[in-house]
């Protein structure tokens, strides 16, 4: 199954504030606040939508087609993917502008102050899906996720032109989009990815009703958090899968592109929505005991154990036919 992932390409750089930005601030002056916060730490991190997702699909022994815009300074990020099982060969690199960045400050009270550098994550835009799909030989499926919302758009009206099937994961985007965007994103999707709020968030914003949204998907997948993935089809009673127990909350961030690589795994090996859920929800456990979105290891034997412990040993057996 050829699958490609076109959403963000982007580097986090995290700081630590060791203090509270509250105390910092001084409410009659807030009109012209103007603050500077000596930081303790700073991590950089490889991150954005689209390769979170494709290095898990990665270590789970597929290899995925990364579409999207980076800049220059992308060389190095580009070797980790590849290292790691991902085409990178229809990532568009610009000519003038850096990767998008992430930039975020936390303070001790977990409060945060960020900025998004958009970058060459613009130029997404001019990305055209039908010669990627002519360099790997055909595209089975396209997830669409966060990333620059005119781009977002294009693939999805060239996925309806051009008969490829995709997955509609606005998530980040769904505060930057209208209804009518967002129903352009979602009318026809096979999948359509989101957690709890932003479900809400979708049938607010277009006015669909979730009965009506399941007339227009194939799949409506809701991740639930610490409860798991609710999963629904028209016509068939919903679907519930719990997450496997964590040996340690490290970070949360990246846990979703997690679930939706392993997810998307399972359907690439043929394996029922249950499975295809239960595996996503193992790899978005390892991830979120691992601080950063690409910085866990899957160790084969260690993680069919766990699987079978959460989900039972005939799940465990399946899924290691596929993993080798």
């Amino acid at each position: 199954m050829r699958i490609a992932v076109a959403a963000s390409i982007a580097t986090d750089h995290l700081m630590t504030f060791p203090g509270r930005f509250a105390d910092q601030l001084v409410p009659e002056q807030l009109h012209t606040v103007s603050l500077s916060f000596l930081v303790d730490s700073l991590e950089i991190r490889r991150g954005g939508v689209g390769p979170n997702i494709a290095f898990g699909m990665g270590l789970l022994g597929l290899r995925p087609v990364l579409v999207g815009a980076a800049g220059a300074d992308f060389a190095e990020y580009r070797s980790w993917l590849q290292r790691h099982n991902v085409d990178t060969d229809s990532v568009h690199i610009s000519e003038t502008r850096h990767t998008a960045r992430f930039m975020c400050t936390t303070d001790e009270d977990h409060n945060q102050i960020a900025s998004f550098y958009t970058g060459a994550m613009a130029e997404a835009r001019n990305i055209e899906l039908q010669p990627v799909a002519e360099r790997v030989g055909g595209l089975d499926l396209v997830l669409i996720g966060a990333d620059d919302p005119q781009a977002m758009v294009r693939h999805t009206q060239e996925c309806r032109t051009r008969g490829y099937a995709f997955a509609a994961d606005p998530s980040q985007q769904l505060a930057r989009l209208d209804g009518d965007d967002i129903r352009e994103l979602v009318d026809g999707a096979a999948y359509l990815f989101t957690n709890e709020y932003e479900a809400a968030l979708i049938e607010s914003k277009t006015g669909w009703s979730g009965e009506e949204i399941l007339t227009r998907v194939g799949t409506r997948v809701t991740t639930l958090g610490a409860k798991g993935v609710r999963i629904q089809r028209q016509g068939e009673p919903d679907l519930t899968v719990p997450c496997p127990p964590e040996l340690v909350k490290a970070d949360p961030t990246g846990v979703g592109d997690g679930f939706r690589a392993g997810f998307v795994a399972g359907l690439a090996w043929g394996l029922g929505l249950e499975r295809a859920a239960q595996i996503g929800c193992m790899l978005a456990t390892l991830v979120i005991e691992t601080v950063g979105t690409q910085e866990y290891e899957l160790r084969t034997g260690h993680f069919l154990e766990r699987f079978g412990a959460a989900y039972g040993e005939p799940a465990a057996a399946e899924l290691s036919a596929k993993l080798g």
